[in-house]
């Protein structure tokens, strides 16, 4: 079990959205409020985690890099995460992006538990955000040695991408 540990995480999605529809006499309006939210304690099993990375990178142009999700990277304090199971993965593209950030598609050893193929790749927008969130007991897996390699990729050659990335997860 890592030295520091989550006390506690929310993850919340505010969505007030509602479309009209201008009839002959009046106007039709259909609210959309949406409202999930997803709350882990500490532990490692269902709606539980215990460790956290969180972090602003930059990848050049045509630049890819391969996060190691177990045995590479280190919390804020300093200790190296060895996740065994992902509960939360966000990445923000910066909105001054020019090209996409490409999440996913690892050559070998890919963490490919949140995809359908080791192929897949999600592609998030200049000022996109992409979130995938596995609160039950298995969360996504990952695997030492085998499964942990999460590749992120700037789209294109002709500038860089800046992306904010968080794992929220159970580590040894």
């Amino acid at each position: 079990m890592p030295n520091t540990t989550i006390e506690a995480a929310l993850l919340a999605l505010n969505i007030a959205a509602s479309i009209t529809n201008l009839n002959d006499v009046g106007t039709a309006r259909h609210s959309m409020p949406f409202n999930p939210s997803y709350s882990f304690a500490n532990g490692t099993g269902a709606n539980q985690a215990n460790a956290g990375f969180a972090d602003v990178r930059t990848l050049t142009a045509s630049a890819t890099e391969n996060l190691d999700l177990s045995g590479a990277l280190l919390d804020a304090f300093g200790n190296t995460l060895l996740f065994t199971k992902i509960k939360a993965l966000v990445v923000l593209a910066a909105s001054t992006n020019t090209n996409d950030v490409l999440v996913g598609g690892a050559a070998s050893n890919g963490f490919i538990t949140p995809f359908a193929d080791a192929t897949d790749v999600i592609k998030v927008k200049p000022g996109g955000l992409a979130v995938l969130v596995a609160p039950d007991a298995n969360g996504y897996a990952v695997t030492a040695g085998t499964g942990d390699i999460l590749k992120v990729a700037n789209s294109a050659g002709s500038t860089s991408v800046t992306y904010t990335i968080i794992l929220i997860g159970v580590a040894t």
